[in-house]
């Protein structure tokens, strides 16, 4: 009946047949259309987007993007080939990051079966909320989280996936400040001292951002001092907090670092968690990035003492490849702190009088209502290659990027500004024309100018991404990220040939 309506009503109204067509789809052909459109995934975004011999980016202007895209939207829906052409399209001129010269960020490649669980979670569409929607992905998800707390040292404990590592770290500033004072739930602001939180200067803006979100401010951030290698300095933080009292300021929380995001520096955990301990501070740890090494006997050693802190931050989609999004935030807390924290016991869907146990209903945990299913990938990406396969993947990584440094120091041009000390080597590439020259007045003003230009003509030639940046005084410099476990030491060859082909003339 609704659909007879529907179709006399486009009829009134002057609408034109294709129209009619669109809305008196079949399921038929909705079914070819997704085969049809399955085929060219495969192909343009899987099959080429993992191809040395294909671009990682078919780079176009916004301008001719948008005319190449077709974006517009209109009142009549296109034909079934219009809308593969559309399909292909996206795919063509998205950065392809499975590529393995892809090295621009702190994820990249593809695992085929952590794929397949991202494509079933998107088919299945239920939200992570109640047992009753998501029945198999609530007892997964329990599982994945307790196994990712036992690889940090805990026993016991909760936690949740969020939407990121940002949301995760905003998470454990939150829960902390509810753990020091509870009011705040109920009365809000008005109900607190001036608060003080504590990072380093080469932590994650995520602090920041936290900060500001949930109205403790930016200025009440203390940056802590890093030392050489980027990590932070406890004398420092211990200093900070003495400071932050002197100023008034009651501190609450400590953010600490495993694996930073330029140079992949590690926090002394064990060194914080004393001082924590000794001011009775909350002490958390962003391990979005480097959280993976847990897997890896060689390299566990990096995170000594994160089984100390009381809340932690991993993104299994950075190291481990599953794909975005997947952020774990884990809690040492026992005393079901996280739904304290963040319940509205909404009736029409925690309902007290269920069939099953309520304690399976963990949406209550998380400031969102709908949340995607973010354990399925992880789940099944660990069944299929188990713990060892994870570990050999970051043992691998670190293999290729150590690779990588010593290849660089064999070559003139190049130059190392740290020591790397996880995946991350950052350097500078130096032209011919400035070879030599490191005293004259224009020398710095020419090379922070180098990276830059290098990388407009990687994006635009489509060959390799390397991001660059600034960082604590120092001018442009490139920061390759080695994580995909596609990627060989030829490629790590063929991107220094390519930054020395692509420079030289600079």
């Amino acid at each position: 009946m609704t659909y007879l309506f529907l179709r006399a009503a486009q009829k009134m109204n002057g609408v034109n047949a294709h129209c009619e067509d669109v809305l008196g789809f079949s399921h038929a052909e909705g079914q070819h259309f997704l085969n049809e459109a399955f085929k060219i995934i495969f192909e343009e975004a899987v099959r080429k987007g993992i191809d040395k011999n294909e671009k990682v980016c078919v780079w176009q202007d916004p301008a001719q993007l948008e005319k190449l895209l077709d974006l517009d939207l209109r009142d009549c829906g296109e034909t079934h080939d219009q809308l593969l052409s559309r399909v292909r399209d996206v795919a063509k001129y998205s950065v392809k990051t499975n590529h393995p010269r892809f090295f621009n960020q702190l994820y990249s490649g593809v695992d085929y079966h952590a794929l397949v669980g991202r494509l079933l979670t998107e088919t299945l569409n239920t939200s992570q909320y109640t047992y009753e929607v998501a029945p198999v992905f609530v007892l997964m998800e329990r599982v994945v989280l307790t196994k990712l707390r036992s690889m940090v040292g805990w026993s016991s404990g909760d936690g949740v996936f969020c939407p990121g590592g940002s949301m995760s770290n905003m998470f454990a500033m939150n829960l902390s400040r509810y753990h020091t004072f509870p009011q705040v739930k109920q009365q809000g602001l008005w109900s607190l001292p001036r608060l003080a939180v504590f990072t380093s200067q080469e932590s994650h803006y995520s602090v920041m951002k936290g900060a500001a979100f949930l109205g403790i401010g930016t200025d009440h951030v203390y940056s802590v001092k890093t030392n050489q290698q980027g990590s932070m300095d406890a004398d420092d933080l211990e200093g900070k907090i003495m400071l932050a009292r002197s100023q008034g300021a009651v501190p609450l929380y400590v953010n600490a670092t495993a694996g930073t995001t330029v140079r992949g520096a590690f926090d002394p955990l064990d060194r914080i968690a004393d001082i924590c301990e000794k001011h009775g501070l909350w002490m958390h740890v962003d391990a979005a990035w480097g959280g993976s090494v847990l897997f890896s006997e060689k390299h566990r050693h990096l995170v000594k003492g994160i089984d100390r802190a009381n809340s932690v931050t991993w993104n299994p989609h950075k190291m481990l490849t599953t794909g975005l999004q997947c952020s774990a935030f884990l809690v040492r807390d026992t005393t079901n702190l996280l739904q304290r924290c963040h319940s509205a016991n909404a009736t029409y869907l925690f309902q007290q009088d269920k069939f099953y146990d309520m304690s399976l209903d963990t949406g209550d945990k998380t400031v969102q209502c709908g949340r995607k299913v973010d354990c399925l990938k992880l789940w099944l990406m660990w069944k299929a290659i188990g713990t060892k396969g994870l570990a050999e993947r970051i043992d691998r990584a670190f293999a290729m990027a150590r690779y990588f440094a010593e290849e660089m120091e064999k070559r003139e041009g190049f130059q190392l500004l740290y020591e790397p000390q996880f995946v991350n080597t950052c350097f500078w590439y130096i032209p011919p024309s400035l070879r030599g020259k490191e005293n004259t007045t224009d020398y710095k003003d020419r090379l922070s100018k180098v990276a830059p230009a290098i990388k407009e003509r990687m994006m635009k030639q489509g060959t390799i991404m390397v991001g660059y940046q600034p960082l604590n005084g120092e001018i442009n410099f490139f920061r390759m990220v080695v994580v995909s476990p596609h990627i060989s030491l030829r490629d790590m060859d063929f991107c220094l040939d390519e930054i020395e082909r692509l420079g030289k003339d600079l």
